[in-house]
């Protein structure tokens, strides 16, 4: 199993938001902190903020923060909505021409394994990955907030 850098870069942003707590970040924060490109980070922000993971302040003092509890931020749901193709192997998609394809069942293995890796980062959320916040946020440089950071305004969780 291989995720997109995409998915990697979200989970990094999502963790990035949890060390700071209340406090808002900005995009360019993050991405120099994790040495990544402000642009695709841009991207995946607004993907992030979009499926209410994320909130963002418009304006003058603006920046990010969680738009859920990590509590409330499942690992596994993070990584089945980042994820454009799950996919394991080719014959995952249809018409790839396999002249085995109609007896192998390597397919279903395949599957059931891909299951079995969600299912695995399903039993996670966002304030399992925060257990060591001190010295995640000593290795990005910046000050962990004390207690959870605040749910959403509109006080929903995030969607999935």
């Amino acid at each position: 199993m291989h995720l997109t850098t995409f998915t990697d870069y979200s989970l990094r942003v999502l963790i990035y938001l949890g060390i700071k707590g209340e406090e808002l970040a900005t995009i360019g924060e993050i991405a120099s902190a994790y040495g990544v490109s402000q642009n695709h980070l841009m991207k995946i922000v607004q993907n992030l903020a979009g499926m209410g993971y994320v909130e963002t302040i418009r304006g003058k003092g603006g920046g990010l923060r969680l738009g859920a509890l990590p509590e409330e931020i499942n690992v596994g749901e993070v990584v089945r909505a980042c994820e454009r193709n799950m996919a394991l192997v080719e014959c995952f998609e249809p018409g790839t021409g396999c002249c085995i394809e109609k007896a192998c069942l390597l397919k279903g293995l395949f599957r059931e394994a891909g299951e079995a890796f969600l299912a695995v980062l399903e039993k996670y959320h966002l304030s399992d990955l925060l257990r060591t916040k001190g010295r995640l946020a000593a290795s990005l440089g910046i000050t962990a907030q004390d207690g959870p950071a605040r749910a959403s305004s509109r006080g929903e969780p995030a969607r999935r």
